[in-house]
């Protein structure tokens, strides 16, 4: 059984209070109700409602003040003002501020519950969404990867056809999209997932100490190599070398890997002793190995040597169907690591990823619901609280407008478009008049006004 959906109404008169209270009963909501509107603020953080009816014309605080502090405690809560002293002024602040509604009293009772029951009805396909990506996460994990795309698919099932069998593998695709993820489950489902995992960053490595690195040592070979030392390769005896940013490798070094790779041996810089090892050898790169090849900066030799099995890492852009879950999976992993009880990213924030072209990938994903999970105050991540990187400041209006809509982007601004014209089409065939107008549309005339408030239309 889904949890209970909460209403809180704050009124401070009572006789309008009870009829909005009486008129929203049902199975499966609560409805909790105050005239102050400073304990209606405390009901809001006690309940956390999924809905908030207002008042405008309050004592104390009224009802953009409230507005401002309950966007500032969860901005997903879905708040409609109603007030008997219409402006299109406050009507548009209102909206702006993050009101979903504004209804003018009095109230049409079933133009209310109309608008009540579509929230809800919204409230709860988002418990769904929530209780099934939960699911999906266990379903689309793969040896620490997260992906339900064809192409991630067709990825881990790659990886595991072959891992039983490669002695190397490259692995290519762009930078932040997990190779290093890929190599891992390689060695792990390899039969070499009881050795060791060897890490090797060739892009960290000082060109005149690559060999000693990756080949070792013996004493005397060289100034300062005052004992033997075993290399990378050898200490991966058993299991598996892991070659991060091969293209940034020198073509000496490469020559010696090569031979490595077909004799499986190692020789130690200063010895003419080899030794032989049973090592897999992963490379990765993000760079273009054909453009390497072509200027002499990568040897083609290797290259076919390594790529017998070749494995590529798509770009986030190029499947963005994965995005919900691994904001999901982000998310409540910083929830975990920063001791925050994160529920979830609002639909502005979410549209506001979706755009994003993701250059930097799932690294870059990472880093921006990492920081929107230090940045949020409250227990749900909002446009405001991403990186200006990720969304500029600038966007937020936009998003709010569009969020409203739905989680298409595009639709949201050609729908605004054209619920705008009709509009105004309506009110011009009626010669101004706002009720023949609300006639034609066939929508209640407050829902009229509103829908005049939203679109700045006299």
């Amino acid at each position: 059984m889904s949890p209970a959906l909460k209403i809180v109404v704050v009124d401070d008169t009572p006789a309008s209070l009870e009829l909005v209270a009486e008129s929203l009963q049902q199975d499966g909501v609560e409805i909790f109700t105050a005239t102050d509107p400073e304990d209606g603020l405390d009901l809001i953080y006690r309940e956390h409602p999924q809905i908030v009816l207002l008042d405008l014309v309050m004592p104390k605080l009224n009802g953009l003040q409230v507005l401002d502090r309950v966007m500032e405690f969860d901005p997903a809560i879905d708040v409609i003002l109603m007030t008997a002293h219409y402006t299109t002024e406050t009507a548009v602040e209102a909206i702006q501020k993050g009101a979903c509604d504004y209804l003018n009293k009095p109230i049409s009772i079933p133009a209310l519950r109309a608008r009540v029951e579509g929230l809800l009805a919204e409230s709860r396909r988002r418990q769904r969404a929530y209780a099934l990506d939960s699911e999906l996460l266990e379903t689309s994990s793969f040896e620490g990867m997260i992906g339900r795309s064809p192409l991630m698919w067709e990825l881990f099932a790659r990886i595991q056809r072959v891992a039983p069998h490669y002695r190397s593998a490259l692995i290519t695709g762009p930078t932040g999209t997990g190779k290093d993820l890929v190599a891992k489950a390689l060695h792990n489902l390899s039969p070499a997932n009881t050795g060791r995992f060897v890490t090797c960053n060739c892009s960290a490595v000082v060109e005149t100490l690559f060999e000693s690195e990756l080949f070792g040592y013996v004493r005397g070979a060289f100034t300062g190599a005052n004992n033997d030392k075993m290399g990378l390769v050898e200490f991966a005896h058993g299991g598996t070398l892991f070659l991060d940013e091969i293209g940034d490798m020198p073509l000496t070094t490469q020559a010696k890997l090569l031979r490595v790779l077909q004799n499986q041996e190692v020789t130690r810089v200063g010895s003419v002793t080899p030794k032989k090892v049973d090592v897999r050898v992963v490379a990765a790169t993000n760079r273009d190995v054909n453009a390497l090849i072509a200027e002499k900066l990568f040897r083609e030799d290797l290259y076919y040597r390594l790529a017998m099995v070749e494995l590529k890492t798509p770009s986030l852009a190029e499947r963005k169907e994965d995005l919900p879950l691994l904001e999901k999976f982000f998310l409540a992993r910083f929830s975990r690591q920063f001791n925050k009880d994160l529920k979830g990213i609002t639909r502005r924030a979410q549209i506001a990823l979706a755009r994003h072209s993701w250059p930097g990938n799932i690294r870059e994903l990472e880093n921006a619901v990492g920081h929107a999970a230090m940045m949020t105050m409250g227990d749900t991540i909002d446009v405001e609280d991403l990186p200006p990187a990720v969304c500029g400041r600038e966007k937020t209006g936009e998003l709010a407008r569009t969020a409203a809509v739905g989680d298409d982007a595009e639709a949201a601004g050609s729908f605004a478009d054209h619920e705008r014209a009709l509009i105004a089409d309506a009110l011009e065939r009626a010669a101004g008049n706002q009720s023949e107008a609300a006639r034609i549309l066939k929508i209640s005339r407050d829902r009229m006004r509103y829908k005049m408030a939203k679109y700045d239309l006299r």
